[in-house]
């Protein structure tokens, strides 16, 4: 046994109450830390330890939690320990923990903190070493038990050896890829180093994503989908044993992620990633973790659909909102008589859609602020065009991989063409991905393999859903969506003031999940180029009311940081900085971390000041002509001063709401979780 000098008696208590929650516990840990001279100051000590904790929560199953942290407060590495009576909450699902132990390391130390982590992560997963602590009669056991635990030359032990060597790769993606798929990817690793596990994270998000090397994915004994929608390059993945679920499992349980691919990867029986022709249409049947619901599947392809949409919707309205900005909005309207925009009345007689080389001299022979509105309005419309072929596409490709591409392509354009807009592109992508999955899962003799997936199964996909489409489901789609635009223009009075609460409480209801992207595709479908020529139409209202019910969850979280900074940890300050920028570009996401580490209270408060601040744009007659950038494109807002007063109203709300719920329900005796603060704040 060697003793490492980490832990050390006046480091234990036993059968001791230090409080019910992890923020009292870690305080009195850091105050016997610093007593036993081996911390500066214990105040910030606990700060540091707090602002981890806040990250994702250090609890494990079975009792255990170890919350661990750098601090400059910290002269040395070190391991207090603690078994409490009660026990305490530490994030964990399945209940309290009466086992904690502290880890302490320098800042400007290695990664002794991680080394201790990782290896009494492998020590607590024996029920011998976790009963023998909870039997210990007195503080110097308790230290023996620690110290040959860590001791770097100890053996492994049968117990340990379910997860020793165990390497497991992840992907994990959302519909934006902009907070959910680093969120999920930072706390699987997290809990991958807490169980001793080499874990190899994926992440396809907004910024790329690197693929898995594949000697990495060939060592693999396990792998972990933490996805709302489809995984790319799918088939790489054949045959491994698989844990699905979506990416905010991975960021509310990721220990628990990580547990099921580590018994996955020694479980003969267990369900393993399908050839590439069944990837996304036949999940594995049977009753294992790593099987994805219907409800599950169904949300993975239409977020699939949606994310690969939203680029089209952003690109083709900015465009279009420019090009009125510059040429009127008189270029969407067509002359009486004729089959033609003025925008493409007006380049034909430039000879510019004929002639290219006729640029220069078009321009000069016109106003120069209209011609290139006209250009702007164009390219919006043709990027616009693709919108629901996007949608339907992408929602066949997450069913039926590459094979469903084109036939949902041309459900989405045969959508268009018969009057059915998105709830057709909806159904069709459906449909195609179904037929195009079917397909693709029947045996097929090996000399017609190769022509499968490129020429057979589009085929045969395209001509079945489409006459479907054409002869049975059009019609009644086309109509429900006509039924859908009436009724949105016929709304006045009270029903528009209803619409903009509901669609704002959805806005915050998930943040940038499934909820959220409902309404704002419900929004953005609205908005063509004849709906922003008409200026006030109920469409323009809705695009307004969805972006300001978006825009106000971060700027109130921003707001909360400021107004009570003692009631967030360093690590939700520095949050709460970007939020600002975050919320006035749109993006709801910047509130994810607050929601994620205590959604009883910021989500409600939130969803209150969204729907008030939608409410109050529908019923103030705010309108918006374009897609997406926040304050950035307030050049097409019609009611600017409205605009910005629904913003700052439904902000004002939702934080002081969320700051009154944290400092009414926060314990009387909590320790507070920052640094001191100027008494002017």
């Amino acid at each position: 046994m060697s003793d490492l000098g980490l832990i050390t008696t006046d480091l234990v208590s036993l059968d001791t109450d230090l409080g019910t929650d992890a923020a009292a516990v870690i305080g009195a840990l850091a105050t016997q830390v610093a007593a036993a001279g081996r911390a500066g100051s214990a105040d910030r000590l606990r700060d540091d330890a707090l602002a981890r904790e806040a990250q994702s929560a250090t609890g494990l199953p079975w009792g255990i939690a170890i919350p661990h942290c750098r601090s400059t407060a910290v002269s040395s590495p070190t391991l207090a320990f603690a078994r409490l009576r009660p026990a305490a909450d530490f994030g964990a699902a399945d209940g309290g923990a009466d086992l904690v132990f502290l880890i302490a390391a320098p800042e400007g130390g290695d990664s002794d903190h991680l080394t201790l982590l990782s290896a009494l992560a492998r020590s607590l997963v024996r029920p011998d070493f976790t009963a023998a602590l909870r039997a210990a009669p007195d503080a110097e056991a308790v230290v023996s038990l620690v110290n040959e635990a860590i001791a770097p030359d100890a053996a492994p032990t049968a117990q340990a050896a379910p997860t020793a060597g165990v390497s497991i790769v992840a992907v994990t993606a959302c519909p934006t890829g902009i907070a959910h798929t680093y969120m999920a990817a930072d706390a699987l690793t997290a809990a991958a180093d807490r169980a001793g596990v080499t874990l190899t994270v994926e992440t396809q998000g907004s910024s790329g994503s690197t693929p898995v090397a594949a000697d990495v994915l060939r060592r693999a004994g396990a792998v972990i989908f933490a996805t709302d929608v489809g995984v790319k390059d799918r088939s790489r993945f054949v045959g491994k044993p698989v844990v699905a679920s979506g990416v905010k499992r991975a960021i509310n349980d990721p220990d628990a992620m990580i547990a099921d691919a580590v018994a996955a990867a020694s479980d003969p029986a267990a369900a393993t990633v399908q050839a590439e022709a069944k990837d996304a249409a036949s999940e594995p049947s049977g009753t294992t973790s790593g099987e994805a619901g219907i409800g599950l599947r169904l949300r993975q392809w239409l977020l699939t659909g949606v994310s690969y949409m939203i680029p089209f919707v952003a690109a083709g309205g900015l465009l279009i909102a420019l090009g009125f900005l510059l040429g009127g909005y008189e270029l969407a309207l067509t002359p009486e008589g004729g089959d033609a925009n003025n925008a493409t009345l007006f380049l034909q007689s430039n000879s510019l859609l004929n002639l290219p080389d006729a640029l220069p001299q078009a321009a000069f022979d016109s106003s120069l602020f209209t011609f290139i509105g006209a250009l702007l309005f164009l390219l919006g419309g043709w990027a616009f065009s693709f919108l629901v072929p996007a949608l339907a596409g992408y929602i066949a490709y997450a069913m039926a991989d590459r094979p469903g591409i084109a036939p949902g392509f041309v459900m989405g354009f045969l959508a268009n063409q018969i009057g059915a807009g998105f709830l057709g592109g909806i159904v069709g992508g459906l449909l195609a991905g179904l037929v195009a999955g079917y397909l693709g899962r029947r045996p097929t003799p090996r000399w017609l393999a190769g022509l499968m997936p490129v020429v057979v199964i589009p085929l045969v996909t395209t001509i079945v859903a489409g006459l479907l489409m054409l002869l049975v489901l059009g019609r009644p789609i086309a109509d429900a969506a006509d039924g859908l635009t009436d009724w949105l223009n016929g709304l006045s009075g009270g029903s528009v003031v209803l619409l903009g609460a509901i669609l704002g409480a959805m806005m915050a209801f998930d943040l940038g999940g499934p909820v959220n992207k409902a309404a704002y595709v419900f929004a953005t479908t609205g908005l063509t180029a004849g709906a922003i020529a008409g200026g006030d139409s109920t469409e323009l209202k809705i695009m307004a009311a969805v972006m300001i019910s978006g825009m106000t969850p971060p700027l109130a979280m921003a707001l909360s940081t400021v107004l009570r900074p003692r009631l967030y940890s360093n690590a939700e300050r520095e949050n709460g900085k970007a939020a600002w920028l975050l919320g006035a570009s749109f993006i709801s996401e910047g509130t994810i971390p607050f929601a994620a580490a205590d959604p009883l209270r910021v989500i409600p408060a939130m969803m209150l000041g969204s729907s008030v601040a939608g409410a109050m744009a529908m019923g103030t007659g705010v309108t918006l002509a374009a897609p997406h950038g926040g304050i950035f494109v307030l050049f097409a807002v019609d009611n600017v001063a409205w605009f910005l007063a629904s913003l700052l109203v439904g902000t004002v709300i939702s934080a002081i709401a969320v700051t009154a719920l944290k400092e009414v329900t926060r314990p009387a005796d909590s320790p507070v979780t920052d640094a001191p603060v100027p008494a002017t704040v």
